[in-house]
């Protein structure tokens, strides 16, 4: 199963010491967590916004659980607005679309 995920509003900083801490501390670990995902093939496609405290990804997991086990090891998780959508495949849609196109021809056979 493949996951659009957001995560945005991440922190500000009030000043040097707590830039130095927060990004220390959350910001870089972060970056190596989803970059170790990325590396994991679990992460198959994203960045951050541009000028802004956020990001973007592809997310591969086998299941909610997994997806949901996968954000909160994040260091990040509980600082940032997380957005989750879980993504059909263009393949999957367009096979029910055609199942549906098949099932009106047989109800409404043309004449």
């Amino acid at each position: 199963m493949q996951y659009l995920v957001i995560g945005s509003e991440g922190p500000g900083f009030a000043s040097p010491k707590e830039t130095l801490e927060v990004l220390e501390k959350g910001i870089l670990p972060t970056f190596d967590a989803l970059l170790k995902l990325e590396a994991d093939k679990k992460i198959l496609a994203g960045g951050l916004h541009v000028a802004d405290r956020g990001f973007v990804f592809i997310l591969e997991a086998s299941s909610n659980d997994e997806a949901d086990q996968i954000l909160r090891d994040i260091p990040a998780w509980g600082v940032l607005k997380w957005k989750v959508t879980p993504l059909q495949s263009f393949e999957g849609r367009a096979n029910k679309e055609r199942s549906i196109v098949e099932a009106l021809k047989k109800k409404h056979p043309s004449k």
